[in-house]
């Protein structure tokens, strides 16, 4: 059974978060709020977080996960940013962008595309997925909270409490949540590639 946490939208309370990272940290996966939509996360070793996240939306060995990251430098230490997109990517994060990027060794072979060993990062602007990850001191690993067979991401916590109470371990819930998953750019190529159109405005990158 998962545990419901309401958190305070502007001043997620520190014990909750704490609690929230504990968890993260003895193999919990959670669903939890970001600026595009609810996500699905785990931590950064937890080779059975993925596999249950592969489980409930029936994904395949190929999908491309997402390290959800606190800030620019800590991007830094997983991703390959070369002088040509560093700008670019700066000026757009934090925010609903997802970027594909050429891994380093920090990031696990599991996370990695098969061929490309690329992987994609994000920085959110979000008050408790940033508490979240300033508690956990490294990135969460995610995946948008899309349901087979649904066309939009569910978008409120009690719903997702309710339906995924089962195969969750905490649902965090901080009121509103927006219904549109981020914006995905892929700079591992000569140009960058928008790979998805969602929440972020594409056309600084076209």
């Amino acid at each position: 059974m998962a545990i419901y946490y309401d958190v305070h939208q502007d001043n997620p309370q520190p014990r909750s978060i704490g609690k929230v990272v504990d968890l993260l940290r003895s193999g919990g996966l959670i669903a939890y709020p970001t600026d595009s939509c609810f996500a699905l996360g785990t931590s950064l070793d937890n080779r059975e977080g993925l596999d249950r996240i592969r489980s409930i939306r029936k994904l395949d060995d190929k999908h491309h996960f997402t390290l959800v990251c606190q800030d620019f430098s800590q991007l830094g230490q997983f991703v390959h940013v070369d002088n040509s997109v560093f700008r670019a990517i700066k000026s757009a994060t934090p925010g609903q962008y997802t970027f594909i990027l050429p891994a380093t060794k920090e990031v696990p072979r599991r996370l990695l595309h098969p061929k490309k060993k690329t992987v994609g990062v994000r920085i959110p602007d979000h008050v408790t997925t940033q508490a979240l990850l300033e508690g956990l001191g490294e990135p969460l690993v995610s995946s948008t909270l899309l349901l087979p067979g649904e066309e939009e991401p569910m978008t409120q916590g009690w719903e997702i409490k309710e339906a995924l109470d089962h195969v969750l371990d905490a649902v965090i819930d901080s009121g509103d949540c927006g219904v549109e998953p981020t914006t995905v750019v892929d700079f591992s190529g000569d140009e960058p590639e928008i790979v998805r159109v969602g929440a972020g405005d594409p056309s600084r990158f076209e």
